[in-house]
């Protein structure tokens, strides 16, 4: 059975792949959460809560991606201002 940290990130994983978004949509997570074995392996775990873990994850994830952008950006900056 996955820890729940991992069927978070799985969640996560999976609906940037689908949609490209970072705001978490009711509609899905409901699904993936019944779907994907969440409810059968934790029965106790809120719907919600899930959701609160999924969303953390995306805007975690899309905050890195902002980071990594603005470094090679400012990296290729940098590299075209040392060409003469």
């Amino acid at each position: 059975m996955p820890k729940l940290s991992e069927y978070v990130e799985m969640a996560a994983n999976e609906y940037l792949q689908e949609t490209g978004r970072d705001e978490l949509d009711a509609h899905w997570v409901a699904r993936f959460f019944q779907d994907s074995g969440v409810q059968d392996d934790y029965p106790r775990q809120d719907l919600v809560a899930f959701a609160t873990l999924v969303q953390k994850a995306l805007t975690l994830k899309s905050e890195r991606a902002g980071k990594r952008t603005h470094f090679h950006l400012e990296k290729i900056a940098r590299f075209r201002q040392r060409k003469p």
